[in-house]
């Protein structure tokens, strides 16, 4: 009788916890225990403003369903972002967006693609919240870029297809694009007698040496928490190159301030903590600016809020927000050479009648004598221009000057 040959037990699959177990009780070539990994399928914990998103995107997903039960074509209801339904609030003192929408349908042949991609940006944003990850609009443009099957179409075909979407969805959900888990590029610096917690790390803003504290883009509570403030204000100025004379002259530790700027038109990032701290440290913010019509828009925007932004006015815009200077005066008053002036252009003309026609700006008086006076001038002015006088002249005379006196326009 021919005995069975006995049946080779097949060797025992390495599950993943059994892998993970593995790994965890392993020891290194040195001998050192091996660090234990991550527990699997850990679920990342959600913020307030995360859990706030979320529903905002389940509710926007249950439109859909909803309609595609009842037989009824699916559809958004997008809040317009155009200059006509753009108002001042003259309560509130800044810019805010109307109630006007514009409808976005699936089985519309004009509308079905931007329906798509709205729908797309929303599971992207799901995606990083789920994943507790952030990324720029850039590198959502690349996660949901993708050919669709079966088809040569492109999900998007360039960044500037999908950036308006991003806008669509943010207005939408009414959230703000850091609470989407979207940051936009890092510009600005600030020092001064504060410190702050940035994602578990300890910062004090006045030991920041000469580069000062990069502000983030996103600087959410959930980010950003303030510490101790014995700072009495914060001025804001244009550009780095004057930010650098302010903190190599130590100005902020003298005046008892807060320093910061915003690489020209300050982004997103620099206006919502400039906001954050006016409001929640009950700082006042003056602004220093070139006598331009850009140092003016700036100004706008920081004050009114930005056209484009509208519906983020109330999360960013400070009506409180003071000039400071660089006025169309201090070419006389502050005896400047002719040497340092800038000729007004066509296009310079142009935008300063455009801004002094501003509905915040219209019915001020000192506005309009200011606007009007670089025009009769027929120049403008860098705060560097102030550099003639004396190399720390804007740091020790001018601005502490303009402090004393409260001269400032609103």
């Amino acid at each position: 009788m021919v005995k069975k040959k006995a049946k080779k037990k097949p060797a025992k699959k390495l599950t993943k916890r059994a892998g993970a177990k593995t790994a965890t009780n392993a020891r290194t070539k040195t001998g050192r225990k091996a660090e234990p990994t991550a527990k699997a399928g850990a679920v990342p914990k959600l913020t307030a403003a995360d859990k706030k998103t979320l529903k905002s995107l389940h509710g926007l997903a249950d439109s859909v369903v909803t309609a595609a039960q009842r037989k009824r074509t699916p559809h958004f209801d997008i809040p317009s972002r155009s200059l006509s339904n753009v108002n001042y609030n003259k309560t509130k003192r800044f810019i805010e967006m109307g109630r006007g929408t514009n409808r976005r349908e699936l089985f519309n042949l004009s509308q079905a693609k931007s329906y798509m991609q709205t729908v797309l940006v929303g599971s992207g944003v799901r995606q990083l919240i789920d994943q507790s990850k952030s990324t720029s609009i850039r590198g959502l443009y690349y996660l949901l870029k993708h050919t669709i099957e079966g088809t040569k179409e492109e999900t998007f075909d360039e960044q500037s297809d999908c950036d308006p979407v991003i806008e669509d969805v943010e207005v939408t959900l009414n959230a703000l694009r850091e609470e989407l888990h979207l940051y936009a590029q890092k510009k600005g610096d600030m020092v001064g007698e504060i410190t702050l917690t940035d994602n578990g790390d300890q910062i004090d803003c006045s030991r920041m040496g000469s580069g000062g504290y990069g502000i983030p883009s996103i600087v959410e509570p959930d980010v950003i928490q303030f510490g101790n403030c014995n700072a009495r204000f914060i001025l804001h100025v244009e550009k780095d190159t004057v930010w650098q004379r302010f903190n190599e002259d130590k100005f902020w530790r003298t005046h008892k301030c807060i320093l910061t700027h915003g690489g020209g038109q300050p982004p997103r990032g620099v206006r919502r903590m400039l906001y954050r701290m006016h409001k929640e440290l009950d700082l006042p913010v003056y602004c220093l600016l070139d006598n331009d019509p850009w140092g003016y828009y700036i100004y706008s925007v920081l004050k009114q809020g930005s056209i484009n932004l509208a519906y983020e006015s109330q999360r960013m815009a400070i009506p409180d927000a003071r000039f400071i200077g660089l006025r169309s005066k201090d070419y006389r008053e502050c005896e400047l050479s002719p040497s340092v002036t800038i000729a007004l252009n066509d296009n310079d003309i142009k935008r300063a009648k455009q801004i002094a026609a501003y509905p915040w700006f219209e019915k001020k008086k000192g506005w309009q004598k200011e606007i009007q006076g670089m025009l009769n001038n027929g120049f403008k002015l860098e705060v560097e221009a102030l550099i003639s006088k004396d190399i720390s002249y804007v740091t020790e005379e001018y601005v502490p000057a303009r402090l004393r006196a409260e001269d400032f326009l609103d």
